[in-house]
């Protein structure tokens, strides 16, 4: 087999002798064919298909701990019987591609935040879904640490927040303020006034204690995967730790709340998604006013990013708290 195909932008041309390589490194078979994965927004992955199986190859890593932090959650969601990328095989050798690589196996099942799935699912399955992804997030809340932290690269496990995990979610909306203000006159001072006076008002439910436990921090239909089996469906994988960490489990309630929101999904949705959640683990004292403050916190962060130079999301000064209040509101009404 002989072919050169650009995958990605990130990526670039990759020659079908360079992916046998990958596959001899772990050894792992003859390949047989490759696609690139329609999603995902930085190109680093693509599908490889082969005799001993069907993996994901996925490169050019962000940052020097990327692969290492994806390997260790990976292990440990692994041990907790959730679906996730595992094994988790890294090559730190540049000398195939000009770049690190990781394998894993390709996790089987639709996406359903593709639009080609999403169009051939009744409401019934939607709301089935959303509620096995709030079965499955409780599920990965069983990963639990001792304190709250992130992985750090040089002792290869998890390193305590220098502040209290409410201080440090604090700190992280005014940061992600503060930086979206430095790009232009979009983020306003009566924004970061009304973001004070939010975090005065709900700062007490942080002081509610929590046992602390992996945060998968992106978790969404777009990172995981969906089959349907005689009893109905099931979380058949979830995959992209890049952005994991320990803390209050609540915080991963927000990022899925927010696309569905976002796509003008029916409420029952959402809804559908946090009760089952809580059937599982239930949410402690304060709850209402916890969501709101993580949800302001991702709404920050979205913020941020898309008002970075170079992007073209079109907001007018003062657009922020009208723009995050609906997303807020939810877990307000909950």
């Amino acid at each position: 087999m002989g072919f050169s195909q650009v995958f990605s932008n990130r990526l670039g041309e990759i020659k079908a002798e360079q992916l046998q390589a990958a596959l001899d490194y772990f050894d792992l078979g003859k390949l047989r064919r490759a696609e690139p994965v329609p999603a995902g927004l930085f190109g680093q992955n693509v599908f490889l298909f082969g005799t001993t199986g069907d993996y994901v190859l996925r490169g050019a890593p962000h940052y020097d701990w990327q692969f290492p932090a994806e390997q260790f959650f990976a292990g440990l969601l692994h041990s907790k019987g959730v679906k996730a990328p595992y094994p988790y095989l890294i090559c730190n050798d540049t000398k195939i591609f000009g770049w690190q690589f990781a394998l894993m196996p390709k996790l089987p099942g639709l996406n359903a935040a593709d639009p080609a799935t999403r169009d051939g699912l009744s409401f019934e399955d939607r709301l089935e879904i959303a509620r096995v992804l709030g079965q499955n997030l409780a599920q990965m809340h069983q990963v639990k640490w001792e304190f709250s932290g992130t992985y750090s690269l040089a002792s290869r496990t998890i390193q305590p927040f220098p502040s209290s995990f409410g201080d440090w979610v604090k700190s992280q909306v005014r940061r992600n303020l503060a930086k979206a203000r430095g790009y232009s006159q979009v983020t306003t001072v009566a924004d970061e006034e009304w973001l004070e006076e939010k975090l005065l008002q709900w700062s007490g439910s942080l002081e509610v204690p929590f046992e602390p436990c992996y945060i998968h921090h992106d978790y969404r239909e777009a990172n995981a995967v969906v089959t349907r089996e005689r009893d109905g469906w099931v979380v058949s994988g979830v995959f992209d730790l890049m952005e994991g960490f320990f803390g209050d489990g609540d915080a991963d309630l927000v990022r899925q709340v927010f696309n569905w929101i976002e796509s003008g999904e029916n409420p029952a949705i959402p809804g559908e998604f946090v009760r089952s959640y809580r059937e599982v683990s239930p949410l402690r004292p304060g709850y209402r006013d916890r969501l709101q403050l993580y949800m302001l916190n991702d709404a920050s962060l979205i913020w941020e990013y898309f008002h970075r130079p170079g992007h073209a999301w079109h907001s007018r000064p003062g657009d922020f708290r009208n723009w995050a209040e609906p997303y807020i509101r939810f877990f307000a009404d909950m």
